[in-house]
C-alpha cells in the first residue's frame, strides 16, 4: 500500500505558556505570558488569550506588559519544560522509530511504516492529538507529502488544529500563499521577488528556474523554485546530531567596562562547557557572538588546533576574540559563546596538578559537574564570579 502522505509535523500549541496552565489550571482562560522578567526580558511563549492583545514570542517584554497589563506574567522554568517535552517525545516514538525533533516543541515524523499497525496518516495524527491532550496539552498537526509542506501544514492549521495536504492538491495548497510562505524568503528576498511581480508561490511556480536563479543566485533560486512546486527530498532524520553548543544572555544594562564583560564572557564559557559535558561533546571551532546598543550583531570565530570542552579553554579563545575587536565600539547589549565542529567527547589532553600523576582535563571537568549536579549550579564556579553568589 503506497503511502501518499506520509510525513507529520507535530507542533505544541504556546508550549512554555500550556504547560504552566496545566501546572496551575486556575490559569485557564486568561492571558498568560512567559518570559524573562528582568527590565530586558522577551516572551518566550503566550497563550492564545495574551495573542489576542498582540502578544507574541520574542517581544519584549516591556511591551508585552504594555499591550496586556492584566496578563499573569511567569518566569522561564525550563526543566518543567524539558519534562513534558520527554513525555511528548514518548508519545511520537510510540508510533514511529523515524522521529526529527526540531525544538522542545516540534518534530517530524515519518510514519510510512506504520500504516498497517495504526492506520493511514492522518489517523495517525489523530491519535497523536488526542495522547498529547491527556497531558494536557493542544498541538497542531500537518500531514502533508514531504517535511516543507507538513511544516507549513501545520503553522496554517494552529491552534489545535489538523491539516492535510493531499499530494494530488499540492498546488491548490500552495499557490494562493503569499511568498513569504516559503522557507528561505525573508523580507529581502520578498522584495526581490515583488520586484519581479511575484506576489504569491503560485508566481513564482510558474518563473523559469533560470530566472530565479538569475534573480537570488543559484543556491536560493533552485530552492525557491522547488519549494514553490512542493519539492522537499529531505528525509526524517532521527537523533541528528547537534551541530552547536553554546549560551547566550541579554543583559539588563549595557556593557562598557572590559573587565566586567570578560567577566561575562568566562561566565558564558563555563555554562557552554558544562553543556558540551552534559552531551559528551567536545568542539575546535569557538564562536562569540555580540548584540551592540544599536542592535548591530556581530560575531567573531577561532578554529583551534585541537577539541576542547572547558570553560578555561573556551575562554581564552573567546577573549581573544573580544580584545581584537575595535576599541571604541559601542556598548554591549548582549553576547554569546558557542562551540561548533562537534566531535563525540571528552578530548584526550592532560593537565598537570602540582607534581603528582597526570589528570585528564576531563576526570576535573567531570569532578565540578558532579558536585553541581548533587549541590547545585553555584557550589563550583570559577574564582572571578564568587560575588555573584553573593
Amino acid at each position: 500500500m503506497e503511502v501518499t502522505e506520509p510525513i507529520l509535523h507535530v507542533d505544541m500549541d504556546a508550549f512554555y505558556a500550556s504547560v504552566e496552565i496545566v501546572k496551575d489550571p486556575s490559569l485557564r482562560g486568561k492571558p498568560v505570558i512567559v518570559g524573562g522578567q528582568g527590565g530586558r526580558g522577551v516572551v518566550t511563549s503566550a497563550s492564545y488569550e495574551a495573542r489576542a492583545f498582540g502578544v507574541r514570542s520574542a517581544m519584549p517584554m516591556i511591551t508585552a506588559h504594555r499591550l496586556c497589563p492584566d496578563a499573569v506574567f511567569l518566569p522561564n522554568v525550563f526543566d518543567d519544560y524539558q519534562d513534558f517535552s520527554k513525555r511528548i517525545r514518548t508519545v511520537f516514538d510510540s508510533y514511529s522509530p523515524l522521529v526529527e525533533p526540531l525544538s522542545l516543541d516540534e518534530a517530524f515524523l515519518d510514519v510510512a511504516g506504520s500504516v498497517k499497525l495504526f492506520g493511514p496518516p492522518v489517523d495517525i495524527a489523530g491519535r497523536i492529538k488526542s495522547d498529547i491532550a491527556g497531558l494536557g496539552l493542544p498541538c497542531t498537526v500537518g500531514v502533508a507529502p514531504n517535511k516543507f509542506l507538513a511544516k507549513l501544514a501545520s503553522t496554517r492549521g494552529k491552534p489545535n488544529g489538523l491539516l492535510v495536504v493531499k499530494s494530488d492538491a499540492v498546488a491548490r495548497f500552495l499557490d494562493p500563499l503569499p511568498v513569504d510562505a516559503l522557507w528561505g524568503v525573508g523580507a529581502v528576498t520578498a522584495e526581490t521577488l515583488r520586484r519581479l511581480g511575484l506576489e504569491t508561490v503560485g508566481d513564482v511556480a510558474a518563473m523559469p528556474r533560470r530566472t530565479l536563479e538569475r534573480a537570488l543566485g543559484d543556491s536560493l533560486g533552485a530552492h525557491l523554485h522547488n519549494l514553490a512546486r512542493g519539492i522537499d527530498e529531505r528525509a526524517v532524520t532521527p537523533h541528528e546530531p547537534a551541530k552547536s553548543v553554546g549560551s547566550e544572555e541579554t543583559f539588563s544594562f549595557d556593557l562598557d567596562d572590559t573587565s566586567e564583560i570578560l567577566r561575562e564572557i568566562l561566565r558564558l564559557a563555563d555554562r557552554t562547557a558544562a553543556r558540551l559535558r552534559a552531551k559528551s561533546l567536545c568542539g575546535r571551532t569557538v564562536t562569540l557572538k555580540v548584540r551592540f546598543s544599536n542592535f548591530k550583531t556581530i560575531t567573531r570565530s577561532r578554529t583551534v588546533g585541537a577539541e576542547l570542552d572547558t570553560a578555561a579553554e573556551i575562554y581564552s579563545a573567546v577573549k581573544d576574540l573580544y580584545l581584537k575587536l575595535d576599541p571604541e565600539r559601542p556598548r554591549i547589549r548582549l553576547l554569546g559563546v558557542s562551540v561548533t565542529s562537534l566531535v563525540p567527547g571528552p578530548p584526550r589532553r592532560q593537565l598537570l596538578l602540582g607534581e603528582g600523576r597526570p589528570t585528564p582535563w576531563n576526570e576535573a571537568a567531570g569532578a565540578v559537574d558532579d558536585i553541581r549536579r548533587r549541590f547545585g549550579e553555584g557550589a563550583v564556579t570559577p574564582a572571578t564570579l564568587l560575588d555573584r553568589l553573593r
